[in-house]
């Protein structure tokens, strides 16, 4: 099997607009969440989110582009160029049907949708631009990054919900693995906060009511957590493979070792309560990678927050290590950048690669410790630590479930 490892990372998130920035406060633990301003809440009770904050798409791509382009599209534009700038690829006339971009989204434009048809309400259909298909629609993620990069390689749009970012990694690692391509732009984007997505959200009922303090409200693996801030943004990573990366003299973060999707086939939103599904795509990501349970340092948890998805993941992990013998640490990243759904995912894999480049773990913050959880979480204060190897979990809603291993690269 060829080796896929990862050479560049782009990220525009609620505590970063740059991979370094967005992993320094990370390591700080700094949270992105507050007051949401993207729209007049009113009475509403679910009133605050992590935003991404002074984002300037122009810096990425001309101002005719940003115009017909859906803020989760503008993100995923900018990772990707922040990305093939990390790893110091150019795409040009030579390489480029061989780079392949694997961006994925929860949601797509469903923002834009929603003011399209508020829009068509209030004035009739004449109200309603010429570009909103392409601009809601979920697949544009990946055109146009294609189209402003030039990458003319397999060019796929996933949509898992929740675990829509990791898949795509997932799938980019197949790519290269098939002989498809040379190199992947892989990640995930979402922007999905609009009074539409938070009303749904609020009515359903993953959402925390701590709006009297936002930095805090997000808390998971606690034992006082009570939902998910919402989030958005954007990471990328460029998948190569070793090959193709060593032949060119490029930096290499980390390796991407193998991973595994699992369906619960149990409901539309809610955990198999059995963490069944999460058991077995744990156990394969292992199995594919190569790797036995013991060998597994750290856990990027889903980790929502919310009630029923900590208590279930926690479940899943005891069920996957305890037989072992060994609890690997465990955290997650959404204390700080709320959920971004189909974001969320990619955000993960780039805390779990610089974990493994760096020895450092970033914390789980507003963590109190819940004793039924029985797993090792990293709480409130990031841990300095060996991490050879990495799991990246996601879970989507409809009982899809993403795993990928990352490990140190070796040479």
């Amino acid at each position: 099997m060829r080796r896929i490892v990862i050479t560049g990372l782009g990220a525009v998130t609620p505590i970063g607009n740059d991979p370094e920035t967005y992993w320094a406060n990370l390591v700080a633990g700094v949270s992105g969440a507050g007051r949401v301003t993207q729209f007049d809440p009113g009475d509403m009770p679910y009133n605050m989110a992590c935003e991404v904050q002074d984002f300037d798409p122009t810096a990425y791509m001309d101002r005719r582009q940003v115009r017909r382009m859906a803020r989760a599209t503008q993100f995923a534009v900018a990772v990707a160029k922040q990305a093939l700038a990390d790893a110091g690829l150019q795409v040009d006339e030579h390489n480029r049907d061989n780079v392949g971009v694997m961006m994925a989204t929860g949601g797509g434009g469903i923002v834009e949708i929603e003011y399209a048809a508020g829009a068509m309400f209030k004035r009739g259909w004449k109200a309603v631009g010429p570009f909103v298909v392409p601009m809601a629609m979920a697949n544009a993620v990946s055109c146009l990054v294609s189209m402003e990069t030039g990458a003319r390689g397999p060019v796929m749009t996933s949509t898992a919900a929740c675990a829509s970012g990791h898949y795509s990694i997932l799938e980019g690692y197949h790519c290269l693995q098939r002989g498809e391509a040379d190199v992947v732009i892989a990640g995930g984007t979402e922007s999905a906060i609009s009074l539409l997505t938070f009303a749904a959200f609020g009515r359903m009922g993953p959402l925390s009511s701590r709006t009297d303090d936002p930095q805090r409200a997000c808390r998971p693996f606690s034992v006082d957590r009570d939902g998910f801030v919402p989030g958005e943004g954007a990471c990328a990573l460029i998948l190569e493979t070793e090959e193709h990366a060593r032949a060119r003299g490029a930096r290499i973060y980390a390796e991407v070792l193998g991973g595994a999707l699992t369906g619960d086939a149990y409901h539309i939103t809610a955990p198999d309560p059995s963490g069944d599904g999460a058991v077995r795509a744990m156990e394969r990501a292992i199995r594919y990678a190569g790797l036995t349970p013991d060998q597994v340092d750290l856990i990027l948890a889903h980790g929502t927050g919310t009630v029923l998805n900590d208590q279930v993941e926690s479940l899943a992990i005891r069920r996957v290590f305890e037989p072992t013998g060994h609890m690997p640490k465990v955290t997650s990243i959404k204390s700080m950048v709320g959920h971004a759904l189909g974001a969320a995912g990619a955000e993960s894999a780039i805390a779990a690669v610089k974990a493994i480049g760096e020895g450092v773990v970033p914390p789980t913050i507003n963590y109190t410790p819940d004793p039924e959880l029985g797993v090792d979480v990293v709480g409130n204060q990031a841990l300095e630590m060996d991490v050879q190897y990495a799991l990246v979990n996601a879970f989507g809603f409809g009982g899809q479930n993403v795993v990928v291993a990352f490990g140190r690269y070796g040479g």
